[in-house]
């Protein structure tokens, strides 16, 4: 049981930068997609989850990480590419890669919820890994430079503390707002109308990362030269986080109902 315990404890000593959108943002994301699931996907979410809710699953990936037989995956939560890329370089370099990164294990995963061959237990473990990976891709940091680790070098200090700026996109950002999950998902989902869900539906997971690695580039150029990020820069980004938000749970929404619906 000790042995068992221990990578839970290390787990609460981690920065939060391992946890892309952290635990509120991936299970509002979640909580947004089961808004727009259709018939068939929900009835085929149920089977599979029973109980249990996108929302709840979102954290999972992240959760597992930090025992030793899921060491493997701690390169799934992300793609970094080089600085200043054009799309269709970007797009090029992006599939390209062959080492696991988020962009080709979504696919993967996406595979393996309709492969006949799988097991139940797989499928459920596909599924959690989707939902995940699909939040991860609209996080502008996840698919950051490699030689900052998508900002985690890059340090700063927001609201008197130390952090980094990956960190600050992950939570502090979120952490600021003090809503729940549930209050921000309801916040988030309301204003958004029928015709902007078909349009970022619409988009392939590659438009989702180019769109990340855009939002990237920005939010390093937003990096302050001292390091110290003030009172005016939630406001000045609060929307473009809020918008990734948005479009990750719609866009999960929209994946699940082409693939179990």
């Amino acid at each position: 049981m000790r042995k068992r315990l221990l990578p839970l404890f290390f787990l609460l000593l981690s920065p939060l930068s391992l946890w892309a959108w952290g635990v509120d943002g991936h299970r509002a994301v979640g909580q947004i997609a089961e808004n727009h699931l259709n018939r068939k996907a929900r009835r085929e979410v149920q089977r599979l989850l029973g109980t249990e809710t996108l929302a709840l699953i979102s954290t999972w990936p992240d959760e597992i990480r930090y025992y030793p037989e899921f060491k493997e995956t701690a390169p799934w939560h992300y793609v970094n590419s080089p600085v200043g890329l054009n799309e269709t370089q970007y797009l090029q370099d992006l599939k390209s890669q062959t080492s696991p990164n988020a962009y080709n294990v979504l696919q993967a995963k996406l595979k393996e919820l309709t492969d006949p061959a799988k097991s139940q237990a797989e499928k459920v473990a596909a599924l959690k890994f989707v939902v995940h990976i699909v939040g991860d891709a609209h996080q502008p940091l996840h698919a950051g430079h490699a030689d900052d680790k998508g900002g985690n070098d890059i340090k700063v200090k927001y609201r008197g503390k130390d952090t980094n700026m990956h960190s600050l996109w992950d939570s502090g950002l979120i952490d600021y707002q003090g809503l729940t999950y549930s209050e921000m998902a309801t916040k988030y989902d309301g204003p958004i109308r029928r015709q902007q869900v078909r349009a970022w539906q619409a988009a392939s997971p590659e438009s989702w990362f180019w769109e990340s690695y855009q939002a990237s580039e920005q939010v390093y150029r937003s990096a302050p030269a001292n390091g110290d990020i003030d009172y005016n820069y939630y406001p000045a980004h609060s929307e473009m986080m809020k918008q990734r938000i948005q479009q990750a749970g719609v866009r999960l929404a929209g994946l699940l109902n082409e693939v179990l619906g």
